[in-house]
């Protein structure tokens, strides 16, 4: 028995629409959820009390950067990552393949693992499928992610087969390798926007006994009609009583349409790395409140909004932050940003649940502008 379990409530007739709950050592939690993103073990200037009132569930911590800092063995004597951070709900930790995937020259791979340059001293480490798992054993997260190559876009179709075939091999020595009986293994979906790769990588993971699995290897450059497209086909060969994780697709269109697709899960950085810039995320699309023209705009960043800093400051009070440079602008904008799309995410179960999710989701389209204003 799986430590991590997904039980399917309910499917949409019309789209591939799903409610789920999905059950871990930390408690159970709705889904399709969005998961705030606390790569080195905080989602930055928040606090966990204000992560629980904005009813977050699930987040994700990220294996390489906890590697390198403070390292997984501190962790581990502190009584893991949930006691360390003081976060007493779901945590999922990502493998550390994306942030090698991005180091580009800064590394090096092999059938053993990835050697790379710390990207914060220079120094040479290794990661192998055995090291990550154990680093995320150490850890203690809820979910541990398999180790993976993340395909680049675009990739030849002969790079892209190679890659994928040895994803689903350090996938086989990531379960062979993970002993810890309170934390599930997630496999991870990779083949590029090659649809006949895909398949592979999923027929070669279902003959695997992973509690879920990501999908990996979209929104990294491709059009976004090229990613539903491969998504959707990707969703439909998946085992729908597990867990479906898209991995670090975070913005209200995406998450939408991932949705649609069948998606459970998904995370990004997008809302607080945009939040720390000034931007704002709406319903109507982005608003970028350090714009001259919200110098006297005494509105809440968004009228129909219920979080913390939309009930009680304004548009021009926040610019007026951004430009005194003032840290308190940060929290402001990251609190509406993540409060904007956990809510995005339960009006969504909420539909679902109501038989009304294609109407809603039409709705948004009919509202929604990919700009910024």
């Amino acid at each position: 028995m799986h430590a991590v379990t997904y039980e399917l409530l309910k499917e949409d007739a019309t789209c591939g629409a799903r409610l789920g709950k999905l059950h871990t050592p930390h408690g159970d939690f709705d889904t399709p959820m969005f998961m705030p993103v606390g790569t080195q073990a905080t989602v930055k200037t928040l606090s966990p009390e204000e992560l629980y009132a904005m009813d977050s569930q699930v987040i994700l911590s990220n294996t390489y950067h906890l590697f390198l800092r403070p390292g997984s063995d501190l962790i581990r004597r502190a009584g893991g990552l949930h006691k360390f951070m003081n976060y007493k709900r779901g945590i999922l930790t990502d493998s550390g393949g994306f942030q090698v995937f991005s180091l580009g020259a800064m590394r090096k791979i092999s059938e053993e693992g990835v050697t790379f340059r710390s990207h914060i001293d220079g120094s040479k480490k290794f990661l192998s499928p055995e090291i990550a798992t154990h680093v995320q054993e150490d850890l203690g997260s809820d979910i541990a992610m398999a180790f993976d190559e993340c395909i680049p876009y675009p990739a030849e179709f002969e790079y892209a087969k190679v890659s994928t075939q040895r994803t689903t091999r350090w996938a086989k020595r990531c379960l062979d390798s993970h002993t810890r009986p309170d934390q599930s293994l997630f496999g991870i979906v990779q083949g590029g926007i090659y649809p006949e790769l895909r398949k592979m990588s999923v027929q070669g993971l279902l003959e695997m006994d992973f509690a879920g699995y990501g999908i990996g290897g979209l929104s990294v450059g491709e059009p976004k009609e090229t990613m539903y497209d491969i998504l959707g086909q990707t969703t439909e060969l998946m085992d729908k009583h597990k867990a479906r994780y898209l991995m670090g697709v975070g913005t209200p269109d995406c998450i939408v349409e991932a949705f649609n697709l069948g998606v459970d899960m998904l995370d990004c950085v997008f809302p607080t790395r945009v939040a720390r810039n000034g931007t704002a995320m709406t319903a109507t699309g982005r608003l970028v409140v350090r714009n001259a023209k919200y110098a006297e705009d005494f509105k809440p960043i968004d009228e129909h909004c219920q979080c913390y800093t939309c009930r009680n400051f304004s548009r021009a009070y926040i610019r007026h932050l951004f430009k005194a440079e003032e840290l308190f602008a940060l929290r402001l904008l990251t609190i509406h940003n993540l409060y904007f799309l956990l809510d995005f995410a339960k009006q969504i179960r909420a539909a679902i649940a109501a038989d009304r999710f294609p109407q809603f989701r039409k709705q948004f389209w009919e509202n929604y502008r990919d700009c910024q204003l």
